[in-house]
Parts: structure tokens; C-alpha cells; sequence
């Protein structure tokens, strides 16, 4: 009998234990061409967990994280998004391409999964959301309209004499962003001198260097990934062109100048202010460098949209759905970023995009 009462009460602890877990998750590139920008927001995601279980967790329950991996592809992030709600996922923070984020919302959105990306600048990720207002679906980083349009307003300043040309990958993230950009240039008057898509993951893009060469292009505007702008961007530097390379915050990775070396030198992008340098998220960044660990590009967004989730279910006092919502939906919440709310699409109401340039191995706000 007293084994019985023993395996009870043992039972009944395992219980409880898992009754006071919350299961959240992040997804992204976890392996792939991306993976660098997967490493990113899993880092992220682990230090926020660990912080705020380490502080208690969301009222008096622990969180547990789940990974998962979309590579970047839209059928694979769609499934992704199913078996988080068949392991009982109530947020998201995620995923980080736009061409996954967006079919994947639907699923949440069905299911009562919240969902804020850290990465996916897509207007239509928030445009169309599923759902509206009540539809669970936001995104801490900015917008590629935004993003376009302070891209175009530098290369007018700056770039006015020279020929512009705009290629772009063919993804929801890479076509929207250059044709953006593209689209605030053509409304001030100027003209592009080529526009042409490219094929993601080849590794020979002579013949579109070749023809930008030909047409004696002095800026290249590029709607893409890093791997596939540093690749273009050696072989110009190969053919004897001296073209700056300009492009948006997918190529916030290191890896970048592993791929293009010293000839990366001089390439512009747009990306959002650098949160490495908010005072706030020093202890946060300390952290994460002490453990080996990267704080750069979307680690930091990670870790301010699982802040955000956890202020708003800690003001709901649950986490149901519909009580959440309307938390973030109202609420103001201090992350890493800084205070930030929602708008009525879901965006973000934090500063918009500014300039940085690579050189020496790294990159910097644009002097």
C-alpha cells in the first residue's frame, strides 16, 4: 500500500511538474543555406528562456523551448507549424524568412498559436494577416516598404549619377524588398538600368555579372541572402569591377565576409538600429559573448519577441489565446529593443531602418 501511495505521489509531482510548463518555440533556417540567421534566433531564444526561468518563469510556470527547423521553405515551415500545435506550442517566435512566416500564420492563427517573427520584413505578413487584429500574428523587426524606402532615398542622394541595377531571388523576402526599393527610386524620377532575377543556391552567376559589367553598372541593389550577394559580389571583384553592392538586413551575418574576404569592403545594407548597443541589452549581450555565443542580427529580436509574449501573458494572467492578444494589442513592453508596442496590423512601433557599411571583417552604422 505504501508503494502505491508512493508511485502516487510520484505521479502526481510528474504531473504537476508538467502542468506548470509552458511550451513555446522558435523556428527558422535551422539547417540549410540560412542556417547562420536559424543559429541566430535559437541563441536568442535560449538565452531569453533561460533568463526568465532563471527569474521565476510566467506566472510560476517554467518554460520549455522547441526548435524547429523550416530551412527556409515554405511547405517544410507550414509543417513545422502543425506539429507545434500537436505538442501543445501556445507562441512562436518566428519563423524568419517572409516566404515562411507568411503560409505559416494561417496554421497558427487556426490554432491559437501566437506568432511574432523576429525577421520577416514581408508588408504582407502583417497586411494580410489571418485572423486581423484578433489573429495572434506580429513581428518585432521593421517592414520592407520601410526598408525600401530609406534604401532608395540614400542611393538618390548618393548614387544619382551612377547606373543602378536591381536583382533579386525570386522569394516573398528578395523580390519585395527590391522591388520596393526599386518602386521609391521610379516615384522620384530615377530609372533603373537593369532588373533581373536570380536562381538562390547556384554558385556560378558569371553571366549575370557578365551583363552587369557590359552595362557598366556602378551600383547593384541586391533583393536576397547573403551567401548568394557575397558570392555575386566576389565575382564582379573577379571580372575587374569595382560595383557597390547594396542590400538589406539579410546580410547581417558574418558569414557574409567569409564568403567575399576583403573585397566585401565598401558593401552597403539597411537594418535596423543595432540593439547590441542599448544599454539595456548589455547584460544580455555580455551573456551571450561570455558563452561563445553571438548576439548579432536577429539574436536580440529573438529574445524581445518571447519578452514581449511573457509581458503579456504575465498581464493576462494566462495564456489563453484571446487574453494575450488583446495584451499585446494594447500593451507596451520593455525588451532588449527598447519599450515597444504593436499597431493595429501588428508592426512594430520601434525606429525604422539606417545604413551600415562592411569593412575589416565586420560591419558598423555608415559614417
Amino acid at each position: 500500500m505504501k508503494k502505491i501511495l508512493l508511485a502516487g505521489a510520484a505521479l502526481g509531482f510528474a504531473m504537476s511538474s508538467a502542468s506548470a510548463e509552458i511550451v513555446i518555440a522558435t523556428a527558422g533556417p535551422m539547417t540549410g543555406q540560412y542556417a547562420s540567421f536559424g543559429e541566430q534566433m535559437k541563441t536568442g531564444a535560449e538565452q531569453a528562456v533561460a533568463d526568465i526561468n532563471a527569474a521565476g518563469g510566467v506566472n510560476g510556470e517554467m518554460l520549455k523551448l522547441e526548435i524547429g527547423d523550416d530551412a527556409c521553405d515554405p511547405k517544410q515551415a507550414v509543417a513545422v507549424a502543425n506539429q507545434f500545435a500537436g505538442s501543445g506550442v501556445v507562441f512562436v517566435a518566428g519563423h524568419f524568412c517572409s516566404g515562411s512566416s507568411i503560409p505559416a500564420s494561417a496554421v497558427y492563427s487556426d490554432e491559437g498559436i501566437i506568432q511574432i517573427s523576429p525577421a520577416s520584413t514581408n508588408p504582407k505578413f502583417t497586411d494580410e494577416r489571418p485572423g486581423g487584429a484578433d489573429g495572434g500574428t506580429y513581428r518585432v523587426c521593421g517592414r520592407d516598404d520601410q526598408q525600401g524606402e530609406t534604401a532608395a532615398a540614400y542611393l538618390l542622394k548618393n548614387f544619382a549619377d551612377k547606373k543602378i541595377a536591381f536583382v533579386h531571388d525570386k522569394t516573398a523576402y528578395g523580390k519585395g524588398l527590391a522591388d520596393e526599393t526599386k518602386k521609391y527610386m521610379n516615384e522620384a524620377g530615377k530609372q533603373e538600368t537593369l532588373y533581373e532575377a536570380y536562381t538562390a543556391g547556384e554558385k556560378d552567376y558569371t553571366a549575370l555579372v557578365s551583363k552587369l559589367k557590359a552595362e557598366n553598372i556602378g551600383v547593384l541593389y541586391v533583393g536576397g541572402y547573403h551567401t548568394e550577394a557575397g558570392l555575386i559580389k566576389r565575382q564582379m571583384a573577379e571580372q575587374g569591377m569595382d560595383t557597390i553592392l547594396v542590400s538589406g538586413d539579410a546580410l547581417v551575418t558574418d558569414e557574409y565576409w567569409s564568403i567575399t574576404g576583403d573585397v566585401g569592403a565598401g558593401t552597403l545594407m539597411t537594418f535596423s538600429p543595432d540593439p547590441r548597443k542599448n544599454e539595456i541589452a548589455k547584460p544580455v549581450v555580455d551573456a551571450l559573448e561570455a558563452a561563445g555565443r553571438t548576439a548579432e542580427g536577429s539574436s536580440l529580436y529573438t529574445y524581445a519577441a518571447i519578452q514581449a509574449w511573457a509581458e503579456a501573458v504575465k498581464a493576462a494572467g494566462s495564456t489563453d489565446f484571446d487574453a494575450v492578444v488583446g495584451k499585446l494589442n494594447e500593451g507596451e513592453f520593455a525588451t532588449v529593443l527598447g519599450n515597444l508596442s504593436f499597431d493595429d496590423k501588428g508592426d512594430v512601433t520601434l525606429p525604422g531602418y539606417v545604413f551600415y557599411e562592411w569593412k575589416d571583417g565586420t560591419y558598423d552604422y555608415l559614417q
